[in-house]
């Protein structure tokens, strides 16, 4: 049988497994998992944060055996014999794009329904007691190809309430009427697409460089309009979110996650004022799903 975690209580003992962390790497993926970590703490809960590469089969059982559940985001550095030990924990996956797939893109098949053969981790995606995802976009795509029923869609990302309040100063200030676009060297992103459509609408444009976030955001936040036109599926696309927390226009593709949840209508302070709920909302998701009761007993391989 599944080797169960004690019970702690109304407080979560937590190992958060991740590829990078924010002061590794500061990525969207990252900066979410962060606030999370961070409100996890706020509420009491403790949280032990670890790489991937650097966890083993003894650490999972030690943590397990002391009352530790696991939240799993990036894992590609996770190695296969860590995998299965977690098989025998309590643990949900945080998922940020679609690691059930050989090269992590969906885009390339058609209606992104990939074959058998390009499908992985199917058991550790179907064991988890949940998989979170970014949006109902995200899950159905993961649904199609997985054919797992443990699937929650946060529809959203979290935002520290700095961050928050930062968006929504830029929010209030007159835009430049001119058209923001992501200097990124990521082909997936591409940025040159964008580039040739303001150039044949003749729209004025500038070119947006990723440095500090804050800092994008206070120079993205300027213009009256996004423009994004990404290669691969968006689960969500906090860019697209974050321009329009500051007011901006946006044209982008039907493959952004954002675009199809009911709260994408909205802009400026009253879309702001959701992704402030959503601190609380996504956070009791991942407590309501780290604590639910397994719907089946998990092997011991």
């Amino acid at each position: 049988m599944a080797r169960k975690s004690r019970n702690t209580g109304n407080r979560v003992k937590i190992v958060f497994i991740a590829d990078y962390f924010v002061e590794q790497i500061s990525g969207g993926g990252e900066l979410n998992n962060e606030e999370l970590i961070n409100i996890l703490k706020q509420r009491k809960h403790q949280v032990r944060k670890i790489n991937s590469h650097l966890l083993n089969p003894a650490f999972i059982r030690g943590h397990c055996d002391k009352g530790f559940k696991f939240v799993v985001a990036n894992f590609i550095n996770l190695k296969q014999d860590c995998k299965d030990e977690l098989l025998k924990t309590e643990y949900i996956i945080y998922e940020h794009d679609h690691k059930y797939l050989v090269n992590r893109d969906p885009s390339i098949y058609p209606s992104f329904l990939a074959p058998k053969e390009a499908i992985i981790n199917h058991e550790f995606y179907k064991e988890a007691k949940a998989v979170l995802c970014q949006s109902s976009f995200h899950a159905d795509i993961i649904k199609k190809n997985l054919e797992i029923d443990n699937l929650i869609n946060l529809s959203g990302n979290l935002w520290s309430v700095e961050h928050l309040d930062l968006l929504e100063e830029m929010s209030k200030i007159e835009k430049i009427d001119e058209h923001a676009i992501m200097n990124s060297v990521i082909p997936h992103k591409n940025t040159h697409k964008a580039i040739l459509y303001c150039k044949t609408k003749e729209l004025k444009y500038k070119l947006i460089n990723q440095n500090s976030p804050i800092n994008f955001l206070k120079e993205l936040g300027k213009y009256k309009a996004l423009i994004f036109f990404p290669k691969t599926p968006e689960t969500l696309s906090r860019i697209i979110v974050e321009a329009r927390m500051m007011g901006l226009s946006t044209k982008t593709t039907k493959n952004i996650g954002a675009i199809h949840e009911p709260w994408f209508v909205k802009k400026g302070s009253d879309l702001i004022n959701i992704m402030r709920k959503k601190r609380e909302d996504i956070t009791n998701l991942v407590l309501f799903s780290l604590n639910k009761e397994p719907q089946r007993d998990k092997i011991n391989g």
